[in-house]
């Protein structure tokens, strides 16, 4: 990967983590612990892994980004204002009524959402769906969903595991925020997931585990999973 798109990533994810911190700041709530940690991955998705086109949302073509974690918007809020879905100076307005920027993503308040999350679980869920349906249509439209680890606690997220596997959905690259908390501590002391790795090999899933802050691993496992046939695919980001 050359230098240029690296370093562009990289001032982009810094970009956005000076904002979540402001944003959460200036409305007195959020989540802004699992936002900084997946900046990165944000970045890297929108700004070189996806397809789509801010100024038109419902591009046809656009591959689909589903936030399953969906607390953790004001990052993904954050790039897509820096990737042109809306005015920067919008982002202050965080969890103000009548804000379009939710406590939760709205698909229904703002452009570019593919789909409301909030109830853990649901997301990955969500995204299989719409991958099948693109198998199914013969589009090449990918789909990309990124859930928190805290999340691989809900036994919808093995169910969705288990479908994509069943279905081959070579067409879905998950990603998890893997940073080992979560709201009532860490995962080891509330819900241990380990191995989480092994699980989602034994699921049929093609695992790829890299630094979660370190764009150039980030970009060469997006570029590795795209490449999969077969089978689905998942980045844990450890972060």
């Amino acid at each position: 990967m050359d230098k240029e798109t690296v370093q562009k990533i990289k001032e982009k994810a810094l970009l956005i983590r000076k904002d979540l911190i402001r944003i959460t700041t200036l409305a007195g709530s959020g989540h802004p612990g699992g936002s900084l940690s997946a900046a990165d991955i944000f970045a890297t998705l929108y700004f070189h892994v996806l397809k789509h086109d801010p100024k038109n949302p419902n591009w046809e073509q656009r591959d689909r980004f589903i936030l399953s974690a969906g607390h953790i918007c004001p990052g993904l809020y954050g790039t897509m204002a820096h990737a042109g879905y809306f005015p920067l100076k919008e982002l202050d307005t965080l969890r103000k009524y009548p804000s379009r920027l939710q406590g939760h993503p709205s698909r229904v308040s703002l452009p570019g959402i593919e789909t409301s999350t909030g109830s853990l679980g649901q997301g990955i869920s969500v995204a299989v769906g719409m991958a099948l349906g693109f198998k199914l249509d013969k589009k090449k439209n990918k789909v990309f969903c990124l859930m928190g680890d805290g999340e691989q606690n809900e036994g919808e997220v093995w169910e969705a595991a288990q479908s994509a596997s069943h279905y081959k959905l070579d067409n879905i690259i998950a990603i998890v925020d893997w940073n080992d908390v979560q709201q009532d501590g860490k995962n080891s002391d509330t819900m241990n997931i380990e191995p989480l790795e092994k699980k989602y090999e034994a699921f049929g899933w093609h695992t790829i585990v890299v630094d979660g802050n370190n764009v150039e691993e980030l970009l060469n496992a997006f570029d590795e999973a795209k490449k999969i046939k077969g089978k689905p695919s998942i980045i844990l980001a450890k972060i």
